[in-house]
């Protein structure tokens, strides 16, 4: 069940979006687990590794249709393990077919096995020949504003800058350069890997993200269906203080809660 406002919407490739939470699919223990996870998670947009995941291309094994339903939720097939523009640009195509023409995808190409770190030559090239072709892109990226600012004039409708390293759940190192990604954006931002525990995803919707994307956070924690509600609770929960507005930083000078007239002497 969403924690979000119903009127508290976010747009997305044309599509009106209410959960702020996206999660992915992968590393849980079953498919049982998963589906118990994504809907503890409220999420209304679910990724699907297309290269790890069965969703149709391999008949005759469990299939993650089975316990995630394109009629309930929008599947966002996405291209991690792939390291050229033509890998992914061939798995998205695949993806395409599998779903009927569904053309809402996330794009990520990596530049190396041990960070996984987005590769943003090959990025770029992988955006503007999918743009051409057809597809709505969310693409994943560094946290550069100026790369994030040529993939949104590319045409892409979302750009999802790392937090910090895939899988790492060190949470935002770098607030200052979202910040500044943020404030020039016209589209949907949202925070990309690196998110490891709720005060981290609460962190990336106060600076004003539009949401968080993640799965290693749930999928690895002891509880992961716990910890996907936590991270409902925890995106709402920003939400919120984004929308309130923190009171001013005063690093010096302290202000009494209480008023300072009408004490009782």
């Amino acid at each position: 069940m969403s924690t979000q406002p119903e009127s508290d919407v976010f747009t997305l490739a044309g599509r009106s979006i209410r959960s702020r939470l996206l999660v992915g699919t992968g590393k849980y223990a079953d498919l049982a687990q998963t589906r118990e996870a994504v809907e503890a998670s409220g999420a209304e947009i679910v990724t699907v590794a297309i290269r790890r995941t069965n969703i149709g291309q391999n008949p005759g094994e469990p299939s993650l249709l089975e316990v995630i339903s394109p009629e309930r939720y929008t599947l966002l097939p996405n291209t991690a393990g792939c390291y050229t523009a033509e890998e992914a640009v061939r798995t998205l195509r695949l993806a395409r077919e599998l779903l009927d023409g569904h053309p809402l995808v996330k794009l990520e190409v990596l530049g190396d096995q041990d960070t996984l770190f987005p590769n943003m030559v090959e990025t770029l090239k992988a955006a503007a020949t999918l743009i051409k072709d057809g597809f709505e892109v969310m693409v994943y990226c560094s946290d550069d504003p100026i790369m994030a600012r040529q993939l949104e004039d590319m045409g892409c409708v979302a750009i999802m800058p790392l937090a910090s390293l895939i899988g790492s759940g060190m949470g935002i190192l770098n607030p200052w350069n979202l910040g500044i990604i943020l404030e020039r954006a016209r589209v949907p931002v949202i925070v990309d890997a690196g998110v490891g525990t709720a005060s981290d995803a609460a962190i990336a919707m106060e600076l004003g993200c539009a949401g968080v994307l993640m799965n290693t956070a749930i999928a690895q924690a002891r509880q992961p269906v716990r910890m996907a509600h936590a991270m409902a609770l925890a995106v709402a929960a920003g939400r919120e203080a984004f929308l309130a507005g923190r009171m001013a930083k005063k690093p010096y000078r302290a202000s009494a809660s209480s008023p300072l007239t009408g004490l009782i002497q």
